[in-house]
């Protein structure tokens, strides 16, 4: 009996979590590390992960002129080990869906109503994922969550204006074959 009331003491945190000690309702302002720990037999331990996660949606977002663009994107964040426990306090294990879903839904609809949205579909899309971000890392990041890249899966426009697009350029390029041309011809 000894032996077994002694084991109850240890508790294994698994590589990439932190444990949150729950006593009784009270919630220690110390997080546990790695490894194996020494607690009061009575607690409560969560283990919450912090190693990076990858949050992926799907959706349809509004351009500049009020086309609606489909969508995919990723978010990879993390919870910083440091605030894990005042997460659990205020929002709970499920933090990801209470937080971070919202405020990242709610930030690429704002970010990309200011695009328009054939750059969209061209060179802007890297300066449209750091717009993401940052506005993403200034709500977050204060509450414990790490956001550390939000990646452009897939754009998709509406299929007339991915055409005009497609024949704009490709007029572009029948430009610049004729003045290669003429310029060729007058040396």
């Amino acid at each position: 009996a000894l032996l077994i009331a002694l084991m109850q003491c240890f508790t294994i945190i698994p590589a990439g979590h932190t444990g949150v000690i729950d006593f009784l309702g009270y919630v220690s302002d110390i997080t546990l590390k790695p490894g194996v720990n020494m607690v009061n037999p009575m607690a409560n331990v969560e283990k919450m992960s912090i190693q990076t996660q990858e949050l992926k949606e799907v959706m349809s977002v509004p351009s500049k002129e009020g086309l609606s663009v489909n969508l995919e994107i990723s978010l990879l964040f993390k919870l910083d080990s440091e605030k894990a426990n005042d997460i659990y306090k205020t929002v709970g294990p499920n933090y990801s869906e209470i937080i971070l879903v919202p405020q990242f839904r709610s930030v690429v609809r704002g970010v990309t109503a200011r695009y328009e949205a054939k750059a969209l579909y061209t060179a802007s899309r890297e300066k449209l994922a750091g717009e993401i971000l940052t506005e993403l890392e200034k709500l977050v990041g204060p509450r414990g969550i790490i956001v550390e890249q939000a990646p452009l899966r897939q754009i998709q426009l509406p299929e007339r204006l991915t055409k005009s697009i497609e024949e704009k350029l490709q007029a572009e390029q029948e430009s610049q074959r004729m003045e290669f041309i003429l310029t060729r011809e007058k040396q």
